[in-house]
């Protein structure tokens, strides 16, 4: 199935992130716009508590069941947004890890923020998407 998304890289920005600086889809592409995936169990408990990886993987893992719902996958994604309940750098990028170990060479752009709490009890990872998809 061909993909939607074109990710954009600028010589004249510093080749440092890992990730795309821009992202884009065609007009026909449809827009799936993901609401923040949390690292909750199935009987809604707060899975891998004090663990940023942990919730990192385990927030992927539910972002990837909203995706398939929607009709897309992973590779479909055009930009996340990464929210770390933490004001320690070393904690953003343990969960920031996850992601870009998880996204591979599909390197969407992304936002990491840490933010001073979220809205799950004991949840330290929120992440967010927005993807695009070409229907057949």
């Amino acid at each position: 199935m061909p993909r939607a998304i074109t990710l954009i890289r600028s010589a004249s920005l510093s080749d440092v992130a890992e990730y795309a600086y821009a992202a884009t889809a065609p007009a026909e592409a449809r827009l799936i716009f993901l609401a923040g995936a949390c690292p909750l169990n199935d009987d809604g408990s707060t899975a891998a508590v004090g663990d940023y990886a942990g919730q990192a993987a385990k927030a992927l893992e539910n972002m990837r069941v909203a995706l398939g719902a929607a009709g897309a996958s992973l590779q479909d994604v055009i930009s996340t947004r990464v929210l770390v309940a933490s004001a320690s750098q070393a904690d953003l990028v343990t969960a920031w890890e996850v992601v870009r170990n998880t996204f591979g060479d599909h390197d969407v752009p992304s936002t990491l923020m840490g933010v001073t709490v979220l809205g799950y009890h004991e949840q330290l990872v929120e992440i967010e998407a927005v993807a695009a998809v070409l229907d057949q």
